[in-house]
This record gives C-alpha cells, sequence and structure tokens, in this order.
C-alpha cells in the first residue's frame, strides 16, 4: 500500500490537525509528551495576533538609532531566522540582522568588531532557556557592552526569546533586560518558524512580515485537506514512498537564493527522523550538475525561482532517474508557506516511518560528553598520527591502523570506507565565512562526483542541534570527517571556568567521543590553525580523494 493511501486510511490529516498523540504512539507514557510538543500546528494563523508586539518593538529600537541586531541562538531558536535573513534579508534602512549560532572566537572576534555599541541590539534566544551556546555569547556581549555602557543602559539593548517560565526568562528579570518574548511551550525549537523565534528578528529587520504570514496561512489551509490533495501530505507520502523503495538520502536542491532554506529542511528532517536506527538523510546539493553520479538510493526535491530555467532543465533530466519533486516560488515570501508545509509533512512521514517525530533522544548526548570534556572527566581518542602539524585520529568503526605519512593517506580510511549504501559527512568547525566554507564546499561537490556517494558539509556547532541526532540515532550508515584546529584566538566568557575557545573545541571533542561510543566511523584532522590557506590545502586533499 503506498503511503498516500495509508495517511487516507489512517485519517492522518485530520488527527494531525485535532493534535492526537495517538498518531504518533500507543505508549500512555509517551502521549502527555507528544501532546506537549503540537501545539505548532496553528502558529501561522496565531501569528496574526503576534505581530503588533514586534512591528512595535522595530519601530522602538529604530527611533533609538539601532543599525544591528545580533540573533544568539542555536538549532532551531536560530535557523529560521538565518533562513530568513539570507532569503529575504533587511528591508532598506532598516538594521542589519546579524545570526550568530557559533562559538568560533574567531567569528565572534570579528563580530564585536565590526558593531557600535549604542547601535547594536541583541536577541537572545533560548526555548529551553539553558542552552549553553547563546547563554555563553551572551555573556560576552553583556560584558562588552557594559565597557561604555552603565548597567541599566546595556540591558536595554537586550531582548530574551523562550519559553514561559525558563531560567532565561528570570536571567533576563535579574539583567534587567528590556523584554522577555514569549513563545509557546507546546512547540518543539525545530518547528518554531511562525513563533516568536522567526517572526521577531523578521520584524526587526523590516521583512513584510504580512505577506510572509498570509503566505503561511494559506499553506496552514491547504494542509488541513484530505491527504490527496494536501501538499504536505504529499510531500509526506514522497518521501516515504522513496525511503521504502531504499531511496533514503532526500536531496534538496535549490537555486542560489534559497539555499539556505535547505538547512532549515536538514535539521527538520534529520533530527524528526533520525533514531531508532532508521532516519531519512537529507543531503544538501550546492552545485547540482550533469552528468550526474546519484547513486539508487537518491530521492531529488528541487527548490527553485520560477525564473531558474536552468535548475528547472536540470530538474528535467533527473527526473528520468530519480523521484522527483519540485517546489516552485514566485518570490522569496513564500518560503513562509514552505515552513508550514515542510512541518505537516515531516510530522506526517513521522507516523508513517512509526516514529515519535518531536523527541530528540540523542542530542543531549554529546552536549553532555563536551561538559565532561571542559570538566577533563572524558576520554577523547587520542591522535595516532602528526602529518606536519596536523594530528590525526581515528575513532569507533573506522579502521585508520596503517599509519599515514600524508594527508592523502589520512583521508583514505574516510573514503574507501563508505560502501553503496553509506553516506559521507565533513563535520567542520569553522567560521560560517565564505573564505572557509566555499572551499569545503566545492571539495565536498567534487568527492561526491568522484565515489558516488552523498557528501554533507555540516559548520560546528550548528550541526550538533541539527543532523547531531542523525548521525548518532539513525542508521549507521554515515562515515564521519571531524576538521578542528588549535587556534590561538580566544575569549573569556564571564563568570565560567573555561574559555569560549575550550568550548568550540570540547564541542567538536565531545562529538568525535559520542559519534566513537556509538560505534560510528569516524576521523578527526586537527590542523594547527584556521586560515584560508589551511583551509584550502585540507579542501584540496578531499577533494582529489576516490574510494
Amino acid at each position: 500500500m503506498d503511503a498516500l493511501q495509508r495517511l487516507k486510511d489512517a485519517d492522518a490529516v485530520r488527527r494531525l490537525t485535532e493534535r492526537d498523540p495517538l498518531l504518533f504512539s500507543s505508549d500512555v507514557d509517551m502521549r502527555q509528551p507528544i501532546m506537549q510538543r503540537l501545539g505548532w500546528t496553528d502558529l501561522a494563523t496565531a501569528a496574526t495576533g503576534r505581530l503588533p508586539l514586534v512591528t512595535n518593538l522595530a519601530k522602538a529600537l529604530l527611533a533609538e538609532g539601532a543599525t544591528d541586531v545580533v540573533l544568539l541562538g542555536m538549532g532551531g531558536s536560530s535557523l529560521a531566522a538565518l533562513t530568513l535573513n539570507r532569503v529575504i534579508g533587511p528591508a532598506p534602512g532598516m538594521p542589519r540582522l546579524h545570526v550568530l549560532d557559533s562559538t568560533s572566537p574567531i567569528a565572534v572576534a570579528a563580530l564585536l568588531e565590526s558593531l557600535d555599541r549604542t547601535r547594536t541590539f541583541f536577541l537572545l534566544a533560548s526555548k529551553s532557556g539553558t542552552t549553553v551556546e547563546p547563554l555563553s555569547l551572551y555573556a560576552i556581549f553583556r560584558a562588552w557592552m557594559e565597557t561604555e555602557l552603565e548597567r541599566p543602559t546595556a540591558g536595554k539593548h537586550f531582548i530574551a526569546i523562550t519559553d514561559p517560565g525558563t531560567p532565561l526568562e528570570k536571567l533576563r528579570q535579574r539583567e534587567v533586560m528590556r523584554v522577555a518574548l514569549s513563545a509557546p511551550a507546546t512547540v518543539g525549537g525545530r518547528f518554531s518558524a511562525l513563533s516568536m523565534f522567526g517572526l521577531a528578528p523578521a520584524a526587526l529587520s523590516g521583512m513584510d512580515l504580512e505577506a510572509l504570514v498570509s503566505s503561511a496561512q494559506d499553506m496552514e489551509e491547504a494542509c488541513r485537506l484530505p491527504a490527496d490533495e494536501n501538499p504536505a501530505g504529499q510531500l509526506a507520502a514522497f518521501i516515504v514512498d522513496a525511503y521504502e523503495e531504499g531511496r533514503d538520502k532526500l536531496t534538496l536542491a535549490c537555486s542560489s537564493a534559497y539555499e539556505s532554506f535547505a538547512l532549515w529542511i536538514e535539521q527538520l528532517v534529520a533530527e524528526s527522523t533520525g533514531k531508532n536506527e532508521t532516519g531519512v538523510v537529507p543531503v544538501i546539493d550546492y552545485a547540482p550538475a550533469l552528468p550526474l553520479t546519484y547513486g539508487s538510493d537518491r530521492a531529488v526535491v528541487v527548490i527553485r525561482g520560477h525564473d531558474d530555467h536552468e535548475l528547472a532543465s536540470w530538474a528535467t533530466q533527473v527526473s528520468a532517474v530519480h523521484p522527483l519533486l519540485e517546489m516552485v516560488l514566485d518570490n522569496p515570501l513564500g518560503i513562509g508557506g514552505l515552513f508550514v508545509q515542510w512541518e505537516y509533512a515531516v510530522a506526517l512521514a513521522g507516523h508513517l516511518l512509526g516514529i515519535n517525530p518531536f523527541d530528540e533522544p540523542n542530542v543531549a548526548e554529546a552536549k553532555e560528553t563536551t561538559m565532561r570534556v571542559l570538566q577533563g572527566a572524558a576520554t577523547v581518542p587520542p591522535a595516532s598520527a602528526d602529518i606536519g602539524g596536523t594530528w590525526v585520529t581515528y575513532a569507533g568503526g573506522l579502521d585508520g591502523s596503517a599509519a599515514p605519512t600524508t594527508l592523502d593517506e589520512a583521508v583514505r580510511p574516510f573514503v574507501s570506507s563508505m560502501g553503496d549504501r553509506d553516506y559521507g559527512a565533513v563535520l567542520a568547525y569553522v567560521p560560517d565565512e565564505e573564505r572557509f566554507v566555499r572551499p569545503l564546499r566545492t571539495a565536498v561537490t567534487r568527492l561526491a562526483a568522484a565515489t558516488g556517494r552523498p557528501i554533507a558539509l555540516e559548520i560546528g556547532p550548528r550541526y550538533l542541534h541539527s543532523t547531531g541526532q542523525l548521525h548518532k540515532g539513525g542508521p549507521d550508515t554515515g562515515v564521519f570527517l571531524v576538521l578542528t584546529a588549535r587556534d590561538k584566538v580566544d575569549l573569556a566568557i564571564p563568570e565560567r571556568d573555561y574559555t569560549l575557545g575550550q568550548l568550540f573545541r570540547a564541542q567538536a571533542e565531545g562529538d568525535l567521543t559520542t559519534l566513537a561510543a556509538h560505534g560510528r566511523r569516524v576521523m578527526r584532522l586537527d590542523i594547527a590553525e584556521t586560515t584560508p590557506d589551511s583551509i584550502a590545502a585540507v579542501a584540496d586533499v578531499l577533494g582529489g580523494a576516490t574510494r
């Protein structure tokens, strides 16, 4: 029976809109946690009532001379804002939006250098109110503000976004921050795009929220239609039918204007489905080209502008070989509707796959191991070779017993261990800047073409709150290369017994240790420092590797 018929037989659409937890679990103990995560199904409808608050806040900050707004967040608290910022961007004359979802001291130091204290405002975003990355960044930026501004004045430059009653809401009161914007407690982070986590940063940079929300509301209405007329039902069926045919690598090919939307989809799909040794593996193809080198484990979704004729032609040719679904947008504000369609679709896919799409049971592991690394209580897999200052480590199920003497030899086990159903992932702890990311993107594109295997590029620590769940909780089909550097640049975190650089490194080592504990095939390249030349050298080696 195909997936669409199963959705109809289960009356899944109606049950989802009515927030029936039995759609996802018959376990009495699980029903209440699932119910606490189903509040997103009418966020678009509810958004209309929230717009005056954030638009008035935007007018107030603009009147106070705001030129920059910095969002301090991670995962579901930042990816929707990152997507909106890169796809739509600020309106003319409105503040620039910077989404900082990194603990890289290089990235943070560079941002500090570019800002004017008196004209910069901060959004501190954390659903739980306890997320270590944004809280650490807040401590740094708050101390930076108070070097020139009095404490009450500095406090007015910070706005919290969190659930009601969280430790962050209490911190907001103690630290005299400007205001706390509440998000529904019944909405998980990756389903929160149309809550304050997405609406507030969009409003503060002057985006057309009415048009964005109108697009979302139209889609929300469409997602209540019977499954065979429902765009979310059709997307869910496409994903699951492909998965059950062995096409579990959901490849996302986007027009350049919509590339960052794929990052949001990646988190939603990977964290929602990647558990219990199952999972759909999202793979972003940043350079779709012909001749096609995809294997038989691929299904393809194309998201393009209506005028991207080159990608449209590519999609036509790919559809003759692989299952393909195309989404065409008339303008960037249409991503409001795509947020809704994908949220509904992934929830319905969870039902079809027999999993709870609203938890993330393995995400906490790497967090806990990170803290143990900082405390000196974790055993991090040691380096087994030093190649010109690059330390090489093999761990988990990856056999690197032959001592490498060159970087080409060092990465060979990473490439050669990938079987015909596997995927590779480069987990790069670098600033999310073009000078570092572009050569790595080129490298993984070349490596994917040479091997015929999907190769993902993930930026740390962002991916820990995204594909990190899939890496550890999904099927053992991933092979991982962790890229780190022993940089001297560092920043103190006030009232912490570790620095930002130590946290950044510990997050990489915590994930390396956790992946190894799960028996995943993982290696690490630890270079001497992060420079464009050092990253390019690693990228050249990766891009030239073969199976």
